[in-house]
């Protein structure tokens, strides 16, 4: 599954974020660290939606 990531470069190296998952960011000494760590809080992400969500009653629904 692909993601669209926003990144900044900052003092410290490069701010990354998802914006269609609220609070999920990381950053990196290097574009290619922030893209690769980013990658590690998508799952860890994704993993804790997940258990937040097992109980609950949910729905799928397919976009376009």
């Amino acid at each position: 599954m692909k993601y669209k990531v926003n990144i900044k470069e900052t003092s410290e190296g490069y701010a990354i974020w998802v914006p269609g998952l609220p609070g999920c960011w990381s950053q990196g000494t290097t574009e290619k660290e922030a893209m690769e760590n980013i990658k590690d809080a998508i799952q860890a992400y994704l993993e804790t939606v997940e258990e937040l969500s097992k109980d609950k009653e949910s729905r799928y629904v397919e976009v376009g």
